[in-house]
């Protein structure tokens, strides 16, 4: 599996995968301009979208994918929440697969501060491999066998996110509302823990903190968990 992190983070979240065949970007939250660029100018190739939640830093360029030909897939949930329509919008419903291309994809419930949120387990027909995405989740319920890839978030630490209130960096409200939606770097370990990681090959950390994460930690910390290469972006 080819995957490219374009962008990440609360300015702008778009992952780019290709098991060779088809592509699929992972969420838009960056102009079509950038995502152009990102993609080294190959979206004409990119064969659908799929949206996590409808926040901006999600979806930002989903008209525009639209008006290129490009299926976007989400939740109905998420297609009302922003007014999506016409049949380049195609509606999602957790645990149902559907199929683009190559790829068998089925979406999965997460916990967020949005309509209908979901993650993503993507199955290439070509290369038998399985990758998990998920952001902006508190929490994860389901588990899944047999990954190769997670392309997850690692928004904060604990102690990175009460060191950041101690100092005055953030209010409390804040740092609570950041705990009620996003996944904390000891909630990725216990998640990982509680799959099956025996044919995992790398970890993409992803939608970190400026202000409340630590790469050298989170790298260290999930290696040690799974033994994978970790990557951070």
């Amino acid at each position: 599996m080819i995957i490219k992190v374009i962008a990440s983070g609360s300015s702008g979240n778009a992952t780019l995968i290709s098991d060779g065949v088809t592509a699929l970007l992972l969420d838009a939250g960056i102009s079509i301009k950038e995502l152009e660029r990102g993609s080294g100018f190959t979206l004409s190739r990119v064969s659908a979208c799929l949206v996590t939640h409808e926040h901006q830093d999600h979806s930002k360029a989903c008209k525009d994918l639209v008006k290129r030909g490009i299926d976007v897939y989400a939740s109905e949930g998420t297609l009302q929440a922003l007014n999506a329509e016409g049949h380049r919008y195609k509606a999602v419903t957790a645990t149902k697969e559907f199929i683009v291309g190559s790829f068998v994809i089925m979406g999965f419930g997460v916990k967020h501060d949005a309509a209908e949120p979901l993650g993503y387990l993507i199955y290439s027909r070509l290369t038998h491999e399985k990758t998990v995405y998920f952001v902006d989740t508190a929490y994860v319920k389901c588990k899944f066998s047999g990954i190769q890839y997670f392309i997850v978030e690692c928004n904060h630490g604990e102690h990175e996110l009460r060191n950041s209130v101690s100092r005055g960096i953030i209010a409390p409200e804040l740092a609570a509302r950041i705990a009620r939606n996003h996944f904390s770097l000891e909630r990725l370990l216990d998640f990982l823990k509680a799959n099956d990681l025996s044919r995992l090959k790398e970890i993409h950390l992803v939608h970190l903190s400026d202000n409340n994460s630590d790469e050298q930690r989170f790298r260290q910390a999930v290696q040690r968990v799974t033994g994978a290469e970790v990557y951070i972006h």
